[in-house]
């Protein structure tokens, strides 16, 4: 049997559009997650206070969360400064953003995506000197909310040099649900990531999960619930939920080694901890769900 890896992103991505969440909610999230059997987990972002409040305990979360040795955790981080950190505080898998779309770059990290590829070519040699990994996630890959359709060859581009700077990984995000079976043909066509990552804001996050299946791809995001979206992006409501896609791969033939019923109920945690309905339809569904 085939298998697609899911790395689970609620505890970071999920959190960072709600309104903040106490430590010890935080906490418990990471930790029911770790019991899912999902293989790797986004766990928190070494971002200023001010620029992510929701984030701002990220030290104190992940010294208390309990690390599965079976689960892969990592840091999202927006500069040297927050790599500094997270190699601080034991993560040995960084993440970092770059906007295909200069637009949102600078609304997102206030300065220009050339400036952030600068930034990201000085950023390598600092991981792996501690023995750490650096994946590139290039945002708005699928399209922007500011400046439209982006081209593939914009992407490809970024990707390329990123490479040849050293980065380890690749993922492209498809920042606010702009992303269409036809616009992931057209990008993977051009340029392949190691993973991708997107969101169900205009319902068509499961048909570009086929589609990159289709073609190859066996590395995806996905948050409990359907928690998350992104605090600079208009629109960016809805990652795809993780229940939802784990159920459909299961279905599909594929294995995750995730234990669907765990990760309900961490959805399902999730739900009660931003004190509102998620959008995941597999919570909806009820009991008969768990069953598959």
């Amino acid at each position: 049997m085939e298998s697609v890896s899911i790395r689970e992103v609620a505890p970071r991505d999920g959190l960072q559009n709600e309104d903040p969440v106490p430590t010890d909610a935080k906490v418990e999230l990471i930790d029911a997650l770790s019991r899912t059997g999902v293989a790797r987990i986004e766990a928190v972002s070494f971002v200023h206070p001010k620029a992510i409040p929701q984030m701002a305990d990220a030290d104190e979360v992940w010294a208390r969360a309990w690390h599965n040795p079976g689960v892969r955790y990592s840091a999202l981080i927006p500069n040297t400064r927050g790599a500094q950190r997270a190699l601080a505080a034991g993560f040995r898998e960084i993440e970092v953003v770059v906007s295909a779309s200069d637009t949102h770059n600078r609304r997102n990290l206030n300065r220009s995506t050339e400036e952030s590829l600068d930034d990201i070519a000085g950023l390598i040699p600092l991981v792996h000197e501690a023995g750490a990994t650096l994946e590139v996630i290039v945002a708005t890959s699928f399209g922007c909310p500011y400046e439209g359709d982006i081209a593939p060859d914009r992407v490809a581009g970024i990707v390329s040099r990123v490479r040849a700077d050293g980065a380890d990984r690749i993922a492209f995000g498809d920042t606010t649900g702009m992303a269409t079976p036809r616009r992931v043909r057209d990008l993977i066509s051009v340029v392949r990531p190691d993973l991708l990552h997107f969101h169900n804001t205009r319902g068509t996050g499961l048909a570009n999960i086929v589609t990159a299946l289709e073609m190859g791809i066996r590395e995806f995001d996905a948050s409990a619930g359907g928690l998350g979206g992104c605090p600079y992006a208009p629109g960016a409501s809805g990652n795809v939920a993780s229940e939802e896609v784990v159920h459909m791969l299961h279905d599909m033939g594929f294995a995750t080694g995730i234990e669907l019923d765990r990760l309900i109920e961490a959805a399902e945690l999730a739900e009660r901890l931003v004190g509102r309905a998620l959008p995941s339809g597999v919570l909806r569904a009820g009991p008969r769900t768990r069953l598959v």
